[in-house]
């Protein structure tokens, strides 16, 4: 067994890496960039060394760096979690030059399976169904037209060399596909060094689903169960969950025999997954194989049991896959969401800063978080902007849900935006909590975008006794701190108008031992809490029933996070509610002659100047963030007056790029 492991890796992955080796009894190094000096991984292991400045092409992309600080060290194993280098094989042929080993699989598997347009035509030859089209790189526009007409809109444009959404454009038209290709050349070279694309039928209506198989160097490859992955946004996954609601046993074992199979063509060692696009009828179609461990493994380790990472590191080693097919079992039900800092009410832009609040929901046997982050560490916008995966484990799917509601709600996070509200909303959505997934789910169900008011609280009254409540102790200690709180302070403190929204509730509060007693209309509710004062998460018992709130303060009112919903809520007295009423509504200041930066990043492409005419939807701008790029199209036709950023230029929120007339 290695006595050493170098991660060359950074985040909640380095992080997950470590506490493997560490229950197996092998020390740990960290590779951290300038910019992660104070980071989570580097603080777990026991070595760490720094490879260079923030930008991942000066350090965790170098593969000199990362050799140096295995001789510095001495590790005798490296394992390369996913993106950077996991899936580059000449870091793991320079690997086996240097007699370091691999945790992952042979040079070959790598090679084969990384290209896409490879992997397909070796998955046609082992008799893997696949997708419709054209598996040779594109030489240049033209032939991305030519190519996309034969096979039929809509199309997917690809880069080879791809992962993770990146490089990839689904296009329904020709100018979609003149556009996309361009983008995805363009962003596959950024990411990826290769900006090789080729393009393939894209199934509408589909669901991803993939397989996770591992294999050991003695000829042995089982598969665990399948993956459901169709929740996806731009091509990224958003919510994975294991099993499938819509595979049977049937499918189950088709696809699983197909993976093995393609898997034993290139002789696979690890763990890998091989992803499929699944149509409404069930029929399958090979997408890709990741020859790394997905950052969704969690799900499957908690319906198997199994530690995929320590299986990956014993096989590497030499030792035999401790099972056979026949002893894979799936039990019960687990779900993982994916928090990202990024602002879902402004499109999903990236958010980055410091985590001034973090506190993670509590692990237990339902409830896992795998993160790389801690209270006052800062997301970068040098790399992804995942903050954590939130997992949770029940007897079956509607379990699993609960338990991932209740832990939403409980995840409690400050400093930057974060998806929590999404995710509770996606998991509170009547077509999800069915099963009835597609990869077009957020499209379809959020054609304009994330909005709050999409999701109708099930319960208002119920955020009313909350927003009541909390109300009620404040003015409590205010008064008891005046010295004021006598029978005539307490009639006024018991009766209260609770505004939320464009509704008004006339609420009588009593307090009562351990809580409160609140009539709201002809409703009573019981409310029992060990809240106190100044706590951002209100956990009671109202009606019997457990809950799981977040509060804040926002001026003279309180801002309520449920299932999704935030609801800004006023607590006035019943003169007072009468003059609210009155107060005039604040104008908006008018920014529509302005195209402003949705987000901090870097301006990597302006294509109007001063003067010009531009039609509505025309490309103005392109911002990289996050190593993903977002291509702004003007709004309706209109001429440019003034462009105040130049390309290269690095941009805040909300800064002005150009000035229409």
């Amino acid at each position: 067994m290695f006595k050493k492991i170098l991660i060359a890796n950074r985040g909640e992955i380095a992080c997950r890496v470590i506490k493997s080796a560490r229950k197996m009894g092998i020390k740990t190094v960290a590779v951290y960039s300038e910019a992660d000096r104070d980071a989570l991984h580097v603080d777990m292991a026991d070595e760490a060394v720094c490879i260079g400045p923030a930008p991942s092409s000066e350090s965790y992309l170098v593969i000199d760096k990362i050799l140096d600080a295995i001789k510095q060290t001495g590790a005798d194993a490296v394992h390369p979690g996913y993106g950077f280098l996991s899936e580059n094989a000449a870091f793991a042929r320079r690997l086996k030059r240097e007699g370091v080993a691999f945790i992952g699989p042979n040079v070959n598997a790598i090679t084969k399976m990384g290209d896409k347009i490879e992997s397909k035509k070796l998955a046609e030859k082992a008799k893997v169904n696949t997708v419709p089209g054209h598996t040779e790189a594109l030489k240049d526009v033209r032939q991305a037209l030519s190519v996309s007409k034969q096979i039929g809109y809509p199309v997917m444009l690809k880069a080879s060399a791809g992962g993770g959404g990146k490089g990839m454009r689904v296009a329904y038209n020709e100018k979609e596909a003149r556009e996309g290709f361009t983008s995805a050349k363009r962003e596959a070279a950024s990411s990826f060094g290769d900006d090789r694309v080729f393009v393939e039928k894209f199934i509408e209506e589909p669901r991803h689903i993939e397989i996770q198989i591992m294999a050991d160097s003695f000829g042995n490859t089982i598969y665990l169960g399948e993956r459901e992955c169709s929740i996806q946004r731009r091509h990224q996954k958003v919510i994975e969950e294991a099993p499938s609601p819509f595979i049977d046993e049937e499918t189950r074992r088709a696809m699983g025999e197909q993976a093995v199979k393609l898997s034993k063509a290139v002789k696979y060692v690890s763990a890998g997954t091989v992803e499929f696009i699944v149509d409404a009828k069930r029929n399958f179609y090979f997408l890709e194989m990741n020859t790394r461990l997905q950052v969704e493994h969690p799900v499957t380790e908690k319906i198997t049991g199994l530690d995929l990472v320590e299986l990956m590191i014993r096989v590497a080693a030499g030792e035999k896959l401790p099972l056979a097919q026949e002893d894979v079992t799936l039990t019960g039900w687990a779900m993982e969401t994916r928090v990202y800092a990024e602002d879902p009410f402004r499109g999903f832009l990236p958010s980055v800063g410091r985590l001034v609040r973090y506190k993670a929901p509590d692990e237990s046997d339902h409830v896992r978080v795998d993160t790389g982050v801690y209270e006052g560490g800062e997301i970068s916008i040098y790399y992804d902007p995942m903050i954590a995966k939130l997992i949770t484990y029940g007897v079956d799917r509607a379990e699993a849900i609960a338990h991932m509601r209740h832990a939403l709600d409980g995840y409690y996070i400050r400093g930057v935006s974060h998806n929590i509200s999404f995710l509770a909303a996606l998991m509170a959505h009547p077509r999800f909590q069915e099963g009835r997934l597609t990869t077009n789910f957020i499209t379809d169900e959020y054609p304009d975008g994330f909005d709050p008011s999409y999701v109708p609280h099930d319960d208002p009254e119920l955020l009313v006794a909350v927003a009541a409540s909390i109300h009620r102790a404040y003015q409590e200690r205010a008064a008891s701190i005046s010295g004021q709180f006598d029978g005539h302070q307490r009639k006024v403190l018991d009766d209260w108008i609770v505004v939320m929204g464009e509704r008004e509730y006339s609420v009588h509060i009593v307090c009562v031992t351990g809580g409160y007693d609140i009539q709201i209309g002809d409703d009573r509710i019981h409310l029992r809490t060990q809240w106190e004062l100044g706590q951002p998460l209100f956990k009671a018992q109202i009606n019997g029933s457990l809950i799981c709130l977040q509060v804040e303060r926002n001026g003279a009112g309180y801002s309520l996070y449920h299932s999704g919903l935030r609801a800004d809520v006023m607590v006035l007295n019943p003169r007072v509610a009468e003059l609210y009423a009155l107060m005039p509504e604040k104008i908006i200041a008018d920014t529509s002659k302005f195209l402003l930066s949705p987000m901090p990043g870097l301006l990597i492409s302006l294509s109007v100047k001063e003067g010009q005419k531009v039609s509505g939807g025309e490309e103005l701008a392109v911002i990289e963030a996050m190593k993903m790029e977002n291509v702004l199209h003007a709004e309706k036709d209109c001429v440019i007056k003034c462009v105040h950023a130049a390309t290269g230029d690095s941009l805040m929120v909300d800064q002005a790029i150009i000035e229409f007339e």
